[in-house]
């Protein structure tokens, strides 16, 4: 029997299409980036990056809309079982938090994963925080900079902030002072609290299986060897 046979129509269209939907997010964050960071000046740029914007808006939604279809549910239970969908849905910049999705379908087409469960984790973690970092940077930079008593007013002031925010380090030095700012710095700060502590989580798991090897592989103190009576 083949394995596609054994999917549901709705796991075989997230197998088609997470991977085209991951870089059509990239797209959308790239004119995001010039909608909020180009000059006035440049107004050609920033309609034509609104236009792509909104065209990669409607694929997400054309995607939600078959999803939907496909599973089957009714609006409502599908808005609770496929929470994160709905969320990413209307903020697009959150889709790096589909990217654990993105992997799945992707690994699914192949027999055995290439890495281990650890360097997966932390590839994982690394690559959300980033996107989600560079994507709350470009946002609290819209918001903040132009505001009254602001402290973020360049985009280099934003990534510093999103550095500390992620990392919860929070020096203090710039902070956002709209209340668009700083809910966005409340769901940064939830984000990295759950990315930190997967990627510590892993990496101390990985340290006690290489110890616990260690250790099993030293004979004892006493000369003899394991199971020898004495």
């Amino acid at each position: 029997m083949d394995v596609d046979d054994a999917l549901t129509p709705l796991q075989r269209w997230e197998q088609r299409v997470e991977l085209p939907l991951f870089w059509a997010s990239l797209v959308f964050l790239a004119a995001y980036s010039v909608i909020a960071l180009a000059p006035d000046s440049e107004r050609a740029w920033r309609d034509i990056a609104l236009a792509v914007a909104l065209l990669m808006w409607a694929i997400f939604a054309a995607d939600y809309v078959v999803r939907l279809r496909l599973s089957g549910q009714r609006p409502r239970r599908f808005l609770r079982t496929h929470w994160l969908d709905t969320l990413v849905l209307i903020l697009p910049l959150l889709r790096p938090l589909r990217l654990l999705k993105v992997y799945t379908a992707v690994q699914s087409r192949r027999e055995t994963p290439k890495l281990s469960l650890h360097a997966r984790v932390i590839s994982y973690a690394g690559t959300g925080a980033v996107l989600l970092g560079y994507a709350g940077a470009l946002t609290v930079y819209q918001a903040e900079h132009d505001a009254p008593g602001a402290s973020i007013r360049t985009f280099g002031d934003a990534l510093w902030w999103a550095s500390e925010t992620l990392t919860t380090v929070g020096y203090g030095d710039v902070t956002p002072v709209t209340q668009l700012g700083r809910l966005i710095a409340v769901g940064m700060m939830i984000c990295g609290l759950a990315l930190l502590g997967a990627v510590t989580g892993s990496f101390s798991s990985w340290l006690v299986q290489i110890f616990t090897r260690e250790d099993e592989k030293r004979p004892p103190e006493d000369g003899h060897p394991p199971g020898a009576s004495f």
